[in-house]
C-alpha cells in the first residue's frame, strides 16, 4: 500500500467495492463506460446515479465522474446501494465480545454479507452500524436460511489466527435440524460423500469420486412424522448437512433447495429452513481458553 492510497470509510455500514481496471483493447473512453460494459446486470441509470451522488473515487480518494478518464492498471472504489431492499423483520444477538471476538445468534432469513438482493438488510452491516467497527469480519459463515451461532473478527490483526482454527478443523460445530422420521434409517450414522456443484449454480449435488464432506448424524427425538437430529459436520462443504441429510431421504423441513429448488417471494417469512447453528466450541488460540457458546434458538417438532 502506498502512502497515498485512498482507503474509503463505510457508508451506513457497507463498505466499497474495489475494482481493478486491466489492460483493455480498444480503451475504454471512460471508467462509467468500463462499468456499464463489465456489469450489464447493472442498470446505466444506477451507475449515473451514483456518479450523480459522488460514490465512485479512485485510489487518491478523488470523486470521479461520468467524463473521467479509464486508467489501466488502476483500481477504483464504489458504494453499492439498492433503491428497494426487502426489510427482514428478524434480529440478530451479540451473545459475547472480547478484544477480539464477536458472537452473533443470527436469526433466519438474514445474509451474512451484502450480496445480490441484499445490503443494508445482512447481518454484517447492521452490525457495523451497531458496534461502529468498520474492520469486523466473518470468520466463518452461515447460510441465509441458517439460523445460528456464527463468529466475526473485530480486530485484522488477529483475524487469520481464529479463521485458522476452521481451516484445521478445530472448532466444533453442532447443528440440530427438523427432517422426516423413517424408521429405516438408522443412527447414528457418519455420512461420507463427495459434493459438486450442481445445477442451478447455487445448489450443490453428490457425485462419485473421492470423498470431500463428512457429517456425523444422530437422531435426538421424534414422533412419527418428524425427528430433530443433531449434526456434527466434520468438514465444511457449502450447504453440507441440507444435502447430507437429503441423501438419507430425510430432506429438511422448509429446505427451498432440497430435494427440489423451489423459488419463494423475497417477502415470504412464513416458513423458515428448519436448520440451526446449536452450539460452537473451541480452545481460543489467544487466551487459550476453551470458548463455548449456545444459540437461544430452539427447534421443535
Amino acid at each position: 500500500m502506498t502512502k497515498t492510497e485512498f482507503i474509503p470509510p463505510t457508508m451506513n455500514g457497507v463498505s466499497a467495492s474495489k475494482v481493478f481496471l486491466p489492460t483493455c483493447s480498444p480503451l475504454p473512453k471512460s471508467v462509467y463506460e468500463y462499468l456499464c460494459h463489465k456489469f450489464p446486470h447493472i442498470a446505466l441509470t444506477e451507475w449515473q446515479q451514483r456518479f450523480s451522488e459522488g460514490l465512485i473515487f479512485d485510489t487518491t480518494g478523488h470523486i470521479l465522474n461520468l467524463e473521467s478518464n479509464y486508467i489501466q492498471n488502476s483500481h477504483i472504489f464504489y458504494y453499492r446501494f439498492l433503491p428497494h431492499e426487502t426489510h427482514v423483520p428478524f434480529e440478530h444477538k451479540i451473545l459475547f465480545e472480547n478484544e477480539h471476538l464477536l458472537v452473533v445468534d443470527k436469526p433466519h432469513f438474514l445474509t451474512m454479507s451484502p450480496t445480490g438482493k441484499y445490503v443494508q438488510q445482512t447481518l454484517l452491516v447492521r452490525l457495523k452500524q451497531q458496534t461502529e467497527n468498520d474492520v469486523l469480519t466473518p470468520i466463518h459463515r452461515l447460510d441465509r436460511e441458517t439460523a445460528g451461532v456464527v463468529l466475526f473478527s473485530k480486530q485484522a490483526c488477529s483475524r487469520a489466527i481464529y479463521q485458522e482454527m476452521f481451516a484445521k478443523r478445530e472448532v466444533k460445530k453442532t447443528y440440530h435440524a427438523i427432517a422426516p422420521y423413517h424408521s429405516d434409517v438408522i443412527f447414528p450414522c457418519n455420512v461420507c460423500l463427495r459434493m459438486e456443484k450442481g445445477e442451478p449454480f447455487y445448489t450443490m449435488q453428490v457425485v462419485a469420486g473421492t470423498v470431500n464432506s463428512e457429517t456425523e448424524i444422530d437422531l435426538l427425538e421424534h414422533n412419527t412424522v418428524w425427528g430433530k437430529y443433531q449434526l456434527q459436520p466434520i468438514t465444511g462443504k457449502q450447504h453440507q448437512l441440507r444435502v447430507h441429510l437429503n441423501h438419507l431421504r430425510l430432506p429438511i423441513k422448509n429446505d427451498p433447495f432440497y430435494p427440489v429448488v423451489e423459488h419463494k417471494l423475497e417477502n415470504d417469512f412464513s416458513s423458515p429452513l428448519q436448520l440451526l447453528a446449536k452450539h460452537i466450541r473451541f480452545i481460543d488460540p489467544i487466551s487459550l481458553n476453551e470458548m463455548s457458546f449456545s444459540s437461544h434458538f430452539d427447534l421443535t417438532l
